[in-house]
């Protein structure tokens, strides 16, 4: 078995998670019940400009406002000529409208190719007019049609070709001249709206007018979604620049009171129902199915969505999906001992997919979420039992032996103290750094800051030397995006500038409010301008400034305390994210726990993003995080970068706060937990803490010994103390007895164990052996055998001295251990 090693990697991939989860799913019920209340506006094939007569519409489309005083003769005909060509070619076609026509010809459906349609009806003769390059002449013709209202492609044919450099001129002169001027100057006035920006939106905007009809004002919510769907269908884009057109209106007023603040809420997951929940994992055996499903329905109340979630990926991935796959055509929960037992197997371990260096190799890492899995399926067993009998003629029949026993989560249990190691481990390598690591990020946003002022006040191409390092601003040829942008001559390099002091400060942001908190990753998302309350002490009258955590993990808010330094911190974010009228920018925020989107409201950490605000969400804030540790070069104690997680502040906040001298059961009100055993376990032991505990216990026993014991030695005892280590030298070495003990051989040296043999005396030792050699052998001529047995002892004294001066080769020479060899199972 190949276990997962500790190298570093690209990826990991677990494939023993269940597939459905990687497959694509529909829209939550909820995402498509608010997209069934804002519809988008159908499609009509006849309306009054559409019924009009040819003559009607060369005469209206070839005067005020579609044309112009300052059009060129040339030009006036050319689009004469082009829109007599188009309705030439469509009277050719069969419907008793205009947009009827154009629906049959096929043309809608081609994209950019419409021109190439007409080009083969005009080579086949159909041509009234001698012109040469006959795709150029189709375009103005076609935006006069458009713009007049007489035909209306759909939102796709729009999007898959350019067509408005001669289409948005004529709706803005002959449509809606007032509504397009208001959202040139609503564009105008926006500073985070570039040039780019503001003319994409208005094409998005003259698209969905062109194709749905009516004025700026007419265009619903539907519409905009229909259009960022096809976007995204058609062009493959979803950046901020492509929904700035929805902002406009829902700013300009054009959309009812209700209609979401940002259109992202429609291409969010949302909430799944229990019923979707359960048929990710596409469960064969339905009864079984509908079992799940009613289960978590009961379960729903007293759960928050996150919970939930993770229970329907416990009970019907991890568990019953798993036992279909290996067991197919099963039905019952009624296991037997084999199928539980392998079960149980399989969950211990899982293969994953690591790549490193482009190689990709499978390899078996143990589960330490097993007793996790395992409660969560004997809850299921027992709540079906308990539930039984207060309802039988519902839950009785999956009324069957629990195939986990309570002895195994007994067992499991030890998860929890092996992951409260891992983590006091963890708390031990981070906190002594974290001075390193503030430090950093604080000196990295005054480097950042004083680099984008000094590059911002030059001119473009001029070079500016900050901190031993020289840049040139950039010169650039598109229309400037409001950024800073440098280049190294050094490292032949383009910087962004802005982009290095925005992702500098919010790093400086994220440590200084997580370490003097302790709070969640979610709170920190979550802090707004609301959430600084003031308490005046009752005694004193002084008002203290807290910081109010609203309700996450355990649904109940707690106020902290705002340190001088945390004050400071909050005060420049606030002045960073503040506009010019001093308001703080309303943001919708997802909270990617519950699947739903929060109401607006003035999020500290919040940031633009393209043509809007948006939320600091927690990955940016762990990238970021990761990004500043790689910058410090900290390493962990194997060699590897080290990484500091959110949560990681959390531990450290609440093991130093204790360490300080704060009660837990304070720090338990601080930290928002509901058991105190939680917050002594973030508590990380130190073994100076030990080290602390066993002398205040020998200070206490030396409080009730004698005091005669702990006084200070006379001069005769400290000069016999000296004296006894100066008579522990002897002939062959030194005496290693302590200090008042003695001598329990009486001097006969070479059998006592406390002689430690001087190497310089080796010549007398071997002397002293042989002597007893011949001694032996006389005793044994003579026949004496009463000192025999004495001369044997110290013979072998003898030669155990002599074997510690110069051991066995054999035994200080290596030992070979092999290679070993290792499987990979597949």
């Amino acid at each position: 078995m190949t276990t997962a090693a500790s190298a570093p990697v690209d990826r990991i991939i677990d494939n023993d998670l269940p597939t459905a989860e990687t497959t694509p799913r529909p829209l939550s019920v909820n995402i498509q019940a608010l997209r069934r209340r804002f519809t988008p506006r159908p499609a009509e094939d006849a309306w009054p400009a559409t019924t009009q007569p040819r003559e009607q519409v060369l005469q209206r489309l070839l005067s005020q406002p579609f044309q112009v005083d300052s059009h060129t003769n040339g030009h006036q005909r050319l689009q004469s000529r082009s829109l007599t060509l188009i309705l030439d070619w469509l009277e050719t076609l069969p419907g008793q409208t205009w947009q009827q026509r154009w629906l049959a010809s096929g043309c809608d459906g081609l994209g950019a190719a419409w021109q190439s349609r007409i080009a083969q009806w005009l080579d086949g003769g159909g041509e009234r007019y001698p012109l040469a390059g006959k795709h150029s002449v189709l375009p103005p013709g076609m935006a006069l049609l458009i713009g007049g209202d007489v035909l209306r492609p759909t939102m796709a044919w729009f999007l898959s070709q350019r067509l408005g450099r001669s289409l948005m001129p004529v709706l803005e002169r002959a449509r809606d001249p007032e509504g397009f001027a208001l959202l040139r100057k609503m564009c105008a006035t926006d500073p985070g709206i570039s040039e780019a920006n503001g003319r994409m939106a208005l094409g998005r905007i003259g698209v969905m007018v062109a194709a749905k009809g009516g004025l700026v004002r007419d265009v619903t919510v539907g519409d905009c979604v229909e259009l960022l769907d096809t976007q995204a269908a058609v062009q493959k884009l979803t950046g901020a620049g492509m929904v700035c057109f929805y902002r406009l209106l829902h700013t300009m007023g054009v959309f009812p009171t209700d209609a979401p603040p940002s259109i992202r809420m429609f291409r969010s997951a949302g909430q799944l129902t229990c019923d979707e929940l359960v048929d990710r994992y596409r469960i064969t055996c339905r009864p079984i199915r509908n079992l799940l499903v009613e289960y978590l329905r009961e379960r729903q109340p007293a759960m928050d969505y996150s919970s939930l979630n993770h229970l329907a990926f416990l009970l019907a991935g991890r568990f019953w999906a798993d036992l279909e796959r290996h067991h197919p055509g099963i039905d019952s929960l009624h296991l037997p001992v084999e199928v539980a037992d392998a079960w149980k197997q399989r969950q211990r371990f899982k293969t994953i997919t690591l790549t490193e260096n482009g190689t990709r190799r499978m390899v078996t890492a143990p589960r330490r979420n097993v007793g996790d899995l395992l409660t969560a399926v004997r809850g299921f067993y027992l709540d079906l039992a308990q539930w039984a009998v207060e309802d039988p003629a519902r839950w009785a029949p999956w009324a069957v032996p629990c195939p986990i026993r309570a002895i195994e989560l007994v067992v499991h249990s030890k998860e929890k103290r092996h992951r409260k190691s891992r983590m006091d481990t963890r708390t031990r390598e981070r906190l002594p750094v974290l001075p390193v690591l503030v430090r950093h990020v604080d000196e990295h946003r005054k480097k950042a800051t004083v680099l984008l002022q000094a590059v911002a006040a030059a001119r473009p191409g001029d070079s500016v030397t900050v901190a031993d390092q020289t840049l040139q601003r950039a010169v650039m040829i598109r229309s400037p995006s409001g950024k800073i942008f440098a280049d190294d001559p050094t490292a032949s390099t383009r910087r962004d500038l802005s982009q290095e002091e925005h992702e500098a400060f919010w790093t400086w942001a994220a440590v200084e409010v997580l370490r003097h908190t302790g709070i969640r990753i979610e709170e920190l998302t979550e802090l707004t301008h609301h959430s600084f309350v003031q308490y005046k002490l009752p005694t004193t009258g002084e008002l203290v400034p807290l910081l109010q955590v609203v309700p996450s993990k355990t649904d109940a808010e707690r106020l902290l305390l705002i340190s001088p330094e945390l004050a400071d911190v909050l005060s420049a974010i606030i002045t960073r994210i503040r506009l010019a009228t001093g308001a703080v920018p309303l943001v919708a925020a997802y909270d990617k726990h519950e699947k739903i989107w929060n109401p607006p409201m003035p999020l500290l950490f919040q940031s633009r993003f393209g043509t809007e605000n948006r939320p600091v969400t927690g990955a940016t804030i762990r990238r970021l995080l990761k990004k500043a540790l790689t910058a410090t070069g900290l390493t962990d104690p194997d060699g590897q970068p080290l990484v500091f997680t959110p949560h990681d502040f959390r531990r450290m906040f609440i093991t130093d706060a204790i360490m300080q001298g704060l009660p837990p059961h304070i720090a338990q009100v601080i930290c928002g937990h509901r058991d105190i055993n939680v917050t002594m376990g973030y508590k990380a032991v130190y073994p100076h803490e030990a080290i602390q505990a066993h002398r205040a216990f020998l200070d206490r026993r030396r409080a009730t010994r004698p005091s005669e014991e702990y006084r200070t030695p006379t001069a005769q005892e400290w000069d016999a103390f000296l004296a006894h280590f100066e008579k522990r030298k002897v002939s062959l070495g030194t005496c290693g007895r302590a200090f008042g003990t003695p001598c329990i051989h009486e001097h006969a040296c070479v059998r006592c164990s406390m002689l430690w043999p001087d190497p310089a005396q080796k010549p007398r030792l071997t002397e002293i052996r042989d002597n007893l050699i011949a001694r032996i052998a006389e005793a044994e001529r003579e026949g004496w055998l009463g000192e025999v047995e004495g001369l044997r002892i110290s013979l072998a004294a003898a030669e155990n001295k002599l074997a510690q001066l110069h051991p066995d080769p054999a035994q200080r020479s290596p030992i070979e251990l092999g290679i070993p060899t290792v499987t990979t199972d597949h």
